[in-house]
């Protein structure tokens, strides 16, 4: 029998929409049972600005949750979205502690504490400390150093800080709707965990979530996490250009963005028109498509010149041969992969969850939309912690959450 909740709960609280999957232990594999999705609201750059109205939201995902297990409602990873987010490295060091000289999980634990050890400016708090390497007694590049022997154990980390209001607005609301925290995920880390191989981390990657309120990044190589950003511009800036520059209603404006827009103007035809009141019975006016696509275009620049910049800043800029993944609903702009390649210098595709963990018995269509990358990428982070994969599954991470739970 495999450790953990018989059922638990991926809820991804978006800007714009709130999305739920249920996923069962099925034989030490997450099965997903039920995917749920509703409007958000009380939310603005990812953060909660409202609190009434973000737990409604939740309250009724949450009462959609509790018709497939209700005991799913006990164990629920949830995201933590805020922009207000800071990375520094550190260092922990401790001496072994057994006579005979074999490093024990007390001992990484204790060298996992050490490094927590930083200072944070007023009202933030730790969220994340990633392991990127552990040294025993000067000999580096080690992943796992458990059954080790030696007299000195290091540890690198990345310390992922954020504005602790915001973090505990989260809590807040899951507990005001029903549910029990079990543990909090940023989103970048948990879109990361859904679709990368340890190939790709390996090679060097950038994952791109771009949501509607915020794009967040996570940056691997050598299968370490070399950096995290999360920036205060998403879809939802595109939708609302499109909105302004042709004087249309947002949810128009959206539908536009999706079904006749472009991220390239270039490779759209000057000649072509779209006729406006197909998405809005208010206006008669046809307008040009290039206009759109330039509209469009224009704010996707911005957002991977963001990207850019962040590379740029750790010399990775053009040099991950992995390339770029672009995941969450702002990644189903049609050519986006043309335009991140033009503006990125990198290599782009559309990532979309790995299914080599997951049991067959699962709902396809979450495999098949990179919008739900963020929440099936949190039930394999509350899998790894709950110990459901089978010892030595070469799919597990070897739950790498207990070592930087919050």
């Amino acid at each position: 029998m495999f450790g953990g909740h018989k059922y638990l709960v991926g809820l991804d609280i978006g800007t714009a929409t709130v999305k739920a999957v249920v996923a069962e232990n099925e034989r030490g594999r997450p099965a997903v049972r039920a995917l749920f999705e509703r409007p958000a609201g009380g939310l603005k750059k990812g953060v909660i600005i409202d609190l009434a109205e973000a737990t409604s939201t939740v309250n009724k995902i949450l009462n959609d949750v509790a018709q497939v297990s209700r005991t799913a409602l006990r164990s629920i990873y949830t995201n933590v979205g805020t922009w207000q987010i800071k990375t520094q490295v550190s260092r922990g060091i401790v001496a072994v502690s057994r006579a005979d000289s074999e490093i024990y999980e007390h001992d990484i634990d204790r060298a996992r504490k050490a490094s927590e050890a930083v200072n944070l400016a007023m009202n933030r708090m730790i969220v994340h400390n990633i392991p990127r390497e552990y040294i025993v007694d000067g000999v580096g590049d080690i992943q796992d150093p458990l059954g080790l022997s030696g007299n000195r154990l290091e540890l690198n980390t990345l310390v992922v800080d954020a504005f602790a209001p915001h973090v505990k607005s989260v809590i807040r609301v899951v507990e005001l709707a029903g549910g029990k925290m079990a543990g909090l995920v940023l989103n970048p880390v948990a879109a990361a965990r859904a679709i990368l191989a340890r190939a790709q981390k390996d090679l060097g990657v950038v994952v791109i979530d771009i949501g509607a309120g915020t794009t967040g990044v996570s940056i691997y190589e050598d299968n370490k996490l070399v950096d995290l950003a999360v920036f205060p511009v998403g879809a939802g800036h595109v939708t609302n250009d499109v909105a302004l520059r042709l004087k249309i209603p947002t949810e128009a404006a959206e539908r536009l963005k999706l079904e006749a827009g472009y991220a390239v103007a270039g490779e759209v035809s000057a000649r072509e028109v779209v006729e406006l009141s197909k998405y809005s019975s208010e206006m008669k006016n046809a307008v040009s498509r290039r206009l759109v696509a330039e509209t469009i275009e224009a704010r996707l620049a911005e957002i991977f010149g963001l990207v850019y910049d962040e590379l740029k800043l750790l010399g990775k800029n053009g040099q991950l041969p992995g390339g770029a993944i672009l995941v969450g609903g702002g990644s189903k702009m049609p050519g986006l992969t043309d335009l991140a390649r033009q503006e990125l210098k990198l290599s782009a595709q559309i990532g979309l969850p790995l299914g080599d963990e997951w049991s067959a018995g699962h709902e396809a269509d979450a495999f098949e939309d990179p919008g739900f990358v963020t929440a099936l990428g949190l039930v394999l982070c509350g899998a790894d912690k709950e110990g459901w994969f089978r010892e030595g599954d070469k799919g597990s991470w070897k739950n790498p959450l207990k070592y930087f739970w919050p």
